[in-house]
């Protein structure tokens, strides 16, 4: 017997002919339908809507079903036939469309529509922590639901492109709504808000450097008004002043500084990222009670909870109110001003999101891969992740990426 040599019997070409060999298949990741649920939002309080139905038609044409109850676009001046013609599923049930696998809202879910959830689904909507309890996120918890904050989604650079939308239309819409209320009409010393020739401009103080800080500051120089910006980051200042030009005068924030400044201001913007700084006042109410009579507060940070102390939630139905003779205007909603164009907005994010969801095999593997979306959870599968709410609510919190490697 002729002995063979070691590496033939690993070559079906030396030993004993062609072999049936195994076939190694390229494995792709399966589609999944997926079944989304479009509440009603409380319109008193929001009318924006999450998805157009353009965006709607496109899910539908990717395989997807959406189910939206009746005139639930009602507030961005979106009717029922425009969606059932795009093929959504038009519902006057809502607990039918808390159903849904993925639900989207763009303000948080009330106490008695978590109750109607059933388990494990993926609820997408804002967070608004100034108004949420231990309740409301306990509630989710006992849902086993995945709930996603949507202005803590991240893109591909590493930004938050719902903030950027948002925060753009309200920086803009901050300045239109001070103009107003420094009229004799909005209650205010009856002012015009920016310069003309002769008259001394009109000051605008804006805390943070952010987006919305940015946007505002350009509508308010583009209308004369004298516009400083405070703010703890040189970088961030630096590029505003690149951006804007050297009109924008900036500041380090230091509160002698800004305590002085506001003596002076018709205009105070709060427009500060507490996601990222923390729970903090940047604005003492010592400081407001110094500031002139009928001059205008509008915290843009206040479904944050506020960077000023005197702030408090208001709605849009009811959203000013007068302390130390200072017009305060606190609404988290803001852009629900401009319902139409914020949803269209909000929807050119969350609807290219839903189609990688849908071709990623579902939300479990999508977020394995996708960092940005992950950095919006907050609960997944039951459990709170975010480690900010944890600390605001007295609730232990996990990490995500350990959760997902148990999961």
């Amino acid at each position: 017997m002729v002995a063979q040599h070691p590496d033939s019997l690993s070559n079906p070409l030396m030993y004993g002919g062609l072999l049936p060999q195994e076939e190694l298949l390229a494995v792709g990741k399966k589609h999944k339908k997926l079944r989304i649920g479009i509440p009603r939002e409380n319109q008193q309080l929001e009318r924006r809507v999450t998805l157009t139905p353009e965006a709607v038609e496109v899910l539908v044409d990717n395989g997807h079903e959406v189910l939206l109850e009746t005139k639930a676009g009602e507030g961005a001046r979106y009717l029922d036939t425009d969606y059932s013609e795009c093929g959504a599923f038009i519902l006057d049930n809502k607990k039918q469309v808390l159903q849904a696998d993925i639900i989207l809202k763009v303000s948080s879910l009330e106490l008695n529509e978590i109750m109607m959830l059933k388990e494990n689904q993926v609820v997408i909507s804002s967070v608004h922590l100034s108004r949420q309890s231990e309740e409301y996120i306990r509630g989710l918890m006992s849902k086993k639901v995945t709930a996603i904050a949507t202005d803590q989604i991240k893109d591909k650079h590493g930004s938050f492109p719902v903030i950027q939308g948002m925060s753009a239309i309200s920086g803009i819409s901050a300045i239109n709504i001070a103009g107003e209320y420094l009229s004799l009409q909005g209650g205010g010393k009856g002012v015009l808000l920016g310069g003309i020739s002769g008259i001394t401009p009109t000051e605008v103080i804006i805390i943070g450097a952010g987006t919305a800080a940015e946007f505002a500051a350009r509508a308010a120089l583009g209308m004369g008004a004298l516009v400083k910006v405070f703010d703890n980051s040189p970088q961030k200042l630096e590029e505003l002043q690149r951006n804007l030009g050297h009109r924008l005068h900036t500041s380090i924030f230091h509160p002698k500084v800004l305590r002085r400044t506001l003596k002076s201001a018709d205009v105070l913007i709060g427009a500060v990222n507490l996601w990222e700084t923390g729970p903090r006042y940047f604005v003492t109410e010592d400081m407001v009670s110094n500031m002139k009579k009928g001059s205008v507060i509008i915290d843009l940070s206040i479904d944050q909870g506020g960077c000023i102390e005197t702030s408090e939630y208001h709605t849009l139905q009811d959203p000013v109110f007068v302390k130390h003779d200072v017009i305060h205007y606190c609404v988290p909603n803001l852009p629900s001003r401009v319902s139409r164009t914020a949803s269209i907005a909000l929807s050119n994010i969350i609807s290219p999101v839903l189609v990688t969801v849908g071709n990623s095999g579902g939300f479990k593997p999508f977020l394995k891969d996708n960092f940005g979306v992950r950095n919006g959870v907050y609960i997944y599968n039951g459990i709170l992740t975010n480690e900010y709410i944890g600390n605001l609510l007295g609730i232990p919190s996990k990490d995500i990426d350990l959760l997902m490697a148990a999961f």
